[in-house]
């Protein structure tokens, strides 16, 4: 498994001292407790500030390519011709070099981006500006209920910033078969998907050779990217908002979602999972 990468210029995780309080007259103890880390990032397309996000400062260089690709300024990885990482006052600045076509059409589209955690649509002016994926093309893949069950149950062991500060969320890709092949982890939902597909684009994976797991709610920005890489099918750990719904039934993305250890609910494409006992 690719594993996640901890940047060194500043810790993805502190420690804190914090007091453990049981319910049922137990005694108070004290404790120390890891916390994900959380600082602004500064995303600098050819010398020109344009983004600025909340994120756990790992696999930063990952983001920037996943980030780039969801906001539509860059089409591929090969359009990315450099990432340098600088530490700042409060955070740090990600400098991206584009190729001299992306920066221009970029230059040409530039909007202004305030960015949170857990907001993926910080900076959107009006309806107009809502993102919109193209479909992805070809046919999306069948998977085995066991499958998606087996990279489920994988993901709760691949989560090591989550193990430690049980804060964070996780986007993972597996292979068709349940083999989680790559993990992102950050305390924005979006950002983990972000890094994960920046990873994926960096190892010049291919969208139809697996799906995508997250540990979050599934909000419509989440099928917005799934679709952004060209994957097929997303897998959420909680429940689908209505225009996640109606997105995925427009881009024809398999989601199922409400993922536990015993179940999961398919809103669209069930008739892509490989299993009789699994109902729409």
């Amino acid at each position: 498994m690719r594993r996640s990468k901890v940047d060194t210029l500043l810790p993805a995780a502190t420690r804190a001292a914090a007091t453990v309080i049981g319910f049922g007259g137990r005694d108070a103890d004290s404790a120390e407790r890891a916390l994900p880390a959380e600082v602004p990032v500064n995303f600098v397309y050819g010398g020109i500030p344009f983004a600025v996000m909340m994120a756990t400062p790992a696999d930063i260089e990952d983001f920037a390519y996943g980030f780039s690709l969801t906001e539509g300024i860059v089409r591929q990885a090969s359009e990315v011709r450099g990432i340098r990482l600088e530490p700042a006052d409060r955070g740090l600045v990600c400098s991206i070099d584009l190729s001299a076509e992306r920066l221009r059409d970029h230059l040409a589209r530039k909007r202004a981006l305030s960015g949170r955690t857990g907001c993926g649509l910080c900076g959107v002016e009006d309806l107009a500006s809502l993102p919109g994926a193209a479909a992805p093309q070809g046919r999306a893949p069948s998977i085995a209920v066991d499958a998606i069950r087996k990279a489920l149950e994988a993901l709760e062991r691949h989560q090591p910033l989550n193990d430690v500060t049980r804060a964070v969320h996780a986007a993972a890709w597996s292979s068709l078969d349940g083999v989680l092949l790559f993990v992102r982890e950050d305390v924005g939902r979006h950002n983990a998907l972000d890094k994960l597909i920046g990873a994926l684009l960096r190892a010049g994976v291919d969208p139809a050779s697996g799906f995508v797991v997250v540990t979050s709610r599934c909000s419509f920005e989440l099928v917005e990217k799934v679709a952004a890489f060209g994957a097929r099918t997303l897998v959420a750990i909680s429940a689908p908002t209505s225009l996640a719904l109606d997105r995925a039934r427009a881009l024809d993305i398999t989601l199922a979602a409400i993922a536990r250890r015993d179940s999961m609910t398919v809103f669209h494409g069930v008739e892509r999972i490989l299993t009789e006992s699994v109902s729409a």
